[in-house]
């Protein structure tokens, strides 16, 4: 019995010197290297430690130096210059279950995970400090990012895990394209299930605030967003800056604050500028609301040579669409002031009152494409209940026929100046009243023309103005078929003889005062000459002769 005593001491003291070796031989590089080895060659992981640390004054805790960890066959997700791993006695029966991961000074890149990656480490807390991070799935970039996970039970294509409360703050982040700095985000995850409790960073000399969630099917309810004092500046154009709205997953906003924000892009700008925005669903470009609102103002909005000075504008949203819509602007040394409702079923704009007054504006060099191009495919009607406007004046510096009306009034009602998403005049009443204009070198007084639209036809039923010590009146009518079919009567008492030459007629031989007719029809078919569609007759009468000329396919000959 003593013998096999002695051997049974013999044998635990070899054990225990075995052990004993052992885990001093791994915290030397070559046990390192040697359990790296093992590990990438017995699992689907690829493992490299540069040096492995364990003290028995603090027994739970294991240190590893310098390690790549990463799945066979792709770069490393995970570098780190420490990583502590804290034990307990669950690792003799989950050997993969730490205590605390913590993972300091280094890359978590999951760009290097695959999306059915799945992970074999748990910890009841995952620490992070001074790490960078990459993450193409949720376009986040960060640099010392330091927070935690509680607890870390990570699974296929879902780092966080489904159960946990996470806190992490961050020294700079860039969040789908947007650089942000002293980031902070606290939230959860339960069942797929996203919830962001607060989440703050500044943002372009500002900072922003808000708190949202997610379900499991991906859609966003952002009960609060705040940003305030931003100054941002971009090189992207306003269409492409707002693109990323366009393309947004389904995103409800219970509240959004924009206060004193300042945008800049290359060929725009938006200063001071407030918005509150209430209850609205964004979805791919789309969007709905049951009883949101938008309220917003600014000093200034520039877009290319449009400029708006202290820009008003106040919707009211339903399911049918904009309820209640109100707009007004200071623009061109004037003002634009607009009340009205959008359809969405029908996709008509209507305002029940449009106001134009004391505008001083230049027509932009391409206004006639503008005029016939094709609206965008959410509008596709304008009707105008009730139009005005007061001492106006328009400008076209177009060389071929340019143009100035004064001190312009102007009344419409029921008027349908879009339809089947082209402008137009389709329906409705107009009348325009001026002090004076120039049509092409050649001024006139107090020009008046009073117009009425229908499905068939535009009907001229008042046109006049005064042309030195005479006067001209007229009449015309266009059809409202595409071949734009127009007759013009007009007639001129006490005129200078030459009146029409700047208009389009040929040079006449008679001068003084004159009295004329004349008669012509046309057509003014979109892209399309007008010269070679007109035909007419002119009668004028000057110093007692009589000239008469007819117009056949835009060109005269005189009438015997």
């Amino acid at each position: 019995m003593k013998f096999v005593g002695k051997v049974t001491l013999s044998l635990l003291l070899l054990l225990l010197l075995t052990l004993l070796a052992g885990y001093f031989l791994l915290q030397t590089r070559w046990g390192a290297e040697w359990a790296s080895r093992r590990i990438s060659d017995d699992t689907a992981w690829h493992l490299s430690v540069g040096k492995i640390e364990h003290n028995f004054s603090s027994p739970a805790l294991l240190t590893l130096h310098n390690i790549s960890f990463g799945h066979d066959g792709q770069p490393a997700v995970i570098v780190a210059k420490t990583v502590n791993l804290g034990l307990s006695f669950s690792l003799l029966s989950d050997a993969l279950h730490f205590t605390r991961i913590e993972l300091q000074d280094g890359a978590l890149n999951l760009a290097n995970m695959t999306k059915d990656m799945g992970w074999s480490l748990q910890a009841d807390r995952l620490q992070l400090r001074n790490m960078k991070l990459n993450s193409p799935q949720q376009a986040i970039k960060a640099v010392a990012l330091n927070g935690g996970v509680i607890p870390w039970q990570p699974r296929a294509g879902d780092v966080l895990g489904a159960n946990a409360s996470f806190q992490a703050s961050a020294e700079s982040m860039t969040l789908n394209g947007l650089a942000l700095s002293d980031a902070l985000i606290q939230g959860k995850t339960s069942d797929r299930q996203l919830v962001i409790n607060n989440f703050g960073a500044d943002l372009a000399r500002g900072s922003v605030t808000g708190s949202a969630q997610r379900d499991a099917q991906g859609k966003w309810d952002v009960s609060a967003l705040r940003l305030n004092d931003i100054r941002l500046q971009t090189d992207k154009s306003l269409s492409a800056f707002l693109q990323p709205l366009r393309d947004l997953p389904p995103i409800y906003f219970s509240r959004v604050d924009v206060t004193d924000a300042r945008l800049q892009g290359p060929d725009w700008a938006i200063t001071d500028l407030d918005l509150v925005l209430k209850k609205l669903t964004i979805s791919h470009g789309d969007w709905q609301s049951e009883d949101g609102s938008l309220a917003l103002n600014a000093d200034n909005f520039i877009n290319g040579q449009l400029t708006l000075n202290d820009p008003l504008l106040n919707l009211d949203f339903s399911p049918q669409g904009v309820t209640d819509a109100r707009f007004s602007s200071r623009w061109v040394n004037g003002l634009v002031r607009a009340q009205g409702n959008w359809q969405r079923q029908t996709r008509q704009l209507t305002l029940d009152e449009l106001v134009l007054a004391g505008l001083e504006y230049t027509l932009p060099e391409n206004w006639r494409e503008r005029w016939m191009s094709t609206l965008p495919a959410w509008l596709d009607s304008v009707r105008v209940k009730k139009l005005s406007g007061s001492r106006n004046l328009i400008i076209d510096v177009n060389p071929q026929y340019p143009f100035q009306i004064t001190a312009l009034d102007i009344t419409g009602s029921d008027l349908l100046l879009a339809r089947d998403h082209q402008w137009g005049i389709w329906q409705g009443a107009l009348n325009l009243n001026a002090a004076e204009a120039t049509f092409n070198r050649t001024d006139v007084r107090h020009p008046s023309l009073t117009l009425s639209a229908s499905d068939q036809q535009i009907s001229v039923t008042e046109m006049s103005a005064f042309a030195e010590k005479g006067m001209l009146e007229g009449l015309a009518t266009l059809d409202q078929t595409p071949a734009r079919q127009l007759s013009l009567t007009l007639n001129g008492r006490g005129v200078p003889a030459n009146v029409l030459q700047n208009w389009g007629w040929p040079a006449l031989p008679l001068t003084g005062e004159a009295t004329l007719q004349l008669q012509l029809q046309a057509r003014l078919a979109a892209e399309t000459a007008l010269k070679p569609s007109a035909n007419g007759t002119l009668t004028l009468t000057a110093d007692g002769k009589t000239l008469q000329q007819i117009m056949t396919r835009g060109e005269v000959s005189n009438q015997p």
